[in-house]
């Protein structure tokens, strides 16, 4: 992929109105948005196949754990069962021994308080 750079006319930049100006910046702006949009797909496109390449990588790595014998849905149950594992069971109560936490703010220093209150009243 080869850039082409253009390089602005000086010469009808320079004499241009202010109206030609605008326009000009306008579409200069416009093609650099565009230009920002392809690159940010690029940019997604490079990650997804690098993360693709990434996990095969790993698997290649790692096949042989990932080759071992899968148990079956008997022995699935069974160690479930085997666990105790009842999705039925209702959660522990909470201990009966709760105690409030301590306040977060400390009582106004009097001082402070006259203070602002004899400001209050110019």
């Amino acid at each position: 992929m080869s850039i082409t750079r253009i390089a602005p006319p000086v010469d009808y930049l320079r004499s241009a109105s202010r109206t030609s100006l605008q326009s000009f910046e306008l579409a200069r702006l416009n093609h650099a948005a565009n230009l920002r949009r392809e690159i940010a797909a690029l940019v997604d496109q490079w990650l997804e196949e690098t993360a693709e390449a990434m996990v095969a990588r790993w698997m290649l790595d790692h096949q042989s754990s990932l080759r071992e014998p899968q148990l079956s849905v008997a022995d699935l149950l069974r160690n479930i069962q085997d666990f105790g594992l009842d999705p039925f069971t209702e959660a522990p109560q909470p201990p009966v021994d709760i105690r409030p936490a301590p306040p977060r703010f400390s009582e106004p220093n009097p001082r402070i308080a006259r203070a602002l209150g004899a400001k209050a009243h110019k």
